[in-house]
C-alpha cells in the first residue's frame, strides 16, 4: 500500500510541482493551503508524512507541527518542514517543536524525495 503525504503550502506553483513529483514517485497526495486546513485534513485522514511550510495563512507551520506533536494519536506521523525560512533560529525552532527534518527552499527534488523516503522508512 502506498504511503500518504500531505502537502501544506499556500504557494500554488510549489503545490502543483510537489504533487506531481510525489505522485510520480508512487505516493498518495493530499493538499492543504493553510494551517487550519492542514489540521482538518490530518484529523480526517492522518497521512504518513506532512510536508509543512512555515509561512501559512491562519495557522503557521510551527503551530501545526506543535499541534501534531501534542496529539498522542499522531506521534507516528513524520513532519518535514519545507520552507524559505532557513535562518538557524527557525531551523532550531522547527526541530524543537518536533519536526523530523527541515529543508529550505529552493530545494533539490532528488534531495526532497530522498528525505521523504528516509523518513518513511523509519517507521
Amino acid at each position: 500500500m502506498s504511503k500518504t503525504v500531505l502537502i501544506a503550502d499556500d504557494e500554488p506553483n510549489i503545490v502543483i510541482s510537489l504533487e506531481f513529483l510525489l505522485e510520480q514517485a508512487g505516493y498518495r497526495v493530499l493538499v492543504a493551503h493553510d494551517g487550519q486546513e492542514a489540521l482538518e485534513a490530518i484529523e480526517r485522514q492522518p497521512p504518513d508524512l506532512v510536508l509543512l511550510d512555515v509561512m501559512l495563512p491562519r495557522l503557521s507551520g510551527f503551530d501545526v507541527c506543535q499541534k501534531i506533536r501534542e496529539n498522542p494519536q499522531w506521534q507516528h506521523m513524520r513532519v518535514v518542514m519545507l520552507t524559505a525560512k532557513g535562518r538557524e533560529v527557525e531551523v532550531s525552532k522547527g526541530l524543537a517543536l518536533g519536526a523530523n527534518a527541515y529543508i529550505t527552499k529552493p530545494f533539490s527534488t532528488q534531495e526532497l524525495l530522498a528525505q521523504i523516503g528516509a523518513q518513511l522508512a523509519v517507521e
